[in-house]
């Protein structure tokens, strides 16, 4: 990475995927154990090996505040603070789904100005690598840099609206909520962001309280393809204060600005009646 007077975020933001590709590893071969992934509930030991690597890697990179899941935060007030999950949607991971999610982000001051998004192991695409920093030309997805536009994108029945499996359980609900974009549920609100991000939906939802560690990855990609993250009041998503951090939604809304303000007026509450 170089560093000067002015840190190039494109550097930095090589030097993170290369972190995260190899992270990434470890929670592929955490899936190909015979007995299954290790833990239960919420909580998987993996994802504390990897958030270990990641910190002690990214910082290495470059040292700045931290803001974890699994290890906890180091918030000093500097410019920089990386934003870290070692595996969104863990409980999904352990119930065997495929598509849970390497999530890094990284704050400058309270805007996130990069984003890698890594799904180690999914249904049917194989490892699956989402990236974008300030001053990249486009998202960078495995390699391949796409000039990836979702600014003007609706909900119509040719796009999908992408869910968490929780969906699964009352996919009448669900689908009508999305309607008339196709309902499709699958693990990680990062990951979701991410794919929105280079098109494969035209917005993501969690309907469930969400941390920045959850989303400040997947809301760094979307601003570099003109999209948006709201939260239940439709109101932008920040990042400015330690509460914020903790909890920046109720339910979260993110993709193409005129999609997710139709979505956000929608009842929501349905899904859990």
């Amino acid at each position: 990475m170089t560093q000067g007077p002015v840190m190039i975020l494109t550097d930095l933001l090589n030097c993170t995927i290369r972190i995260v590709l190899g992270a990434g590893e470890l929670l592929a071969a955490e899936c190909e154990l015979a007995s299954g992934p290790r833990g239960y509930g919420d909580k998987a030991e993996v994802d504390v090996e990897i958030e270990a690597l990641l910190r002690e890697e990214l910082l290495a990179a470059l040292d700045c505040d931290f803001w974890g899941e699994e290890t906890g935060s180091t918030l000093t007030g500097a410019e920089y603070c990386w934003v870290v999950d070692p595996n969104d949607g863990t409980r999904d991971f352990l119930r065997g789904f495929r598509g849970t999610a390497l999530s890094v982000g990284l704050l400058r001051g309270a805007e996130p100005v990069l984003g890698v998004v890594h799904a180690p192991v999914t249904n049917g695409r194989g490892p699956d690598c989402i990236a974008w920093c300030e001053g990249l030309a486009g998202i960078s997805r495995n390699g391949q840099i796409l000039k990836s536009s979702i600014s003007t994108l609706q909900l119509g029945a040719d796009s999908n609206v992408l869910v968490s499996t929780g969906a699964l359980a009352r996919p009448e609900v669900n689908a009508a909520l999305c309607a008339p974009s196709v309902c499709l549920p699958m693990p990680s609100i990062a990951y979701r962001l991410a794919t929105v991000a280079v098109g494969d939906g035209v917005a993501a939802v969690s309907v469930v309280p969400a941390s920045a560690h959850d989303v400040v990855a997947g809301h760094a990609i979307l601003r570099g393809a003109g999209g948006v993250l709201i939260n239940q009041s439709g109101e932008p998503i920040t990042y400015d204060s330690v509460a914020k951090l903790s909890k920046v939604s109720s339910r979260c809304f993110g993709g193409a600005p005129q999609a997710c303000t139709v979505l956000v007026d929608r009842d929501w509450s349905q899904v859990f009646a």
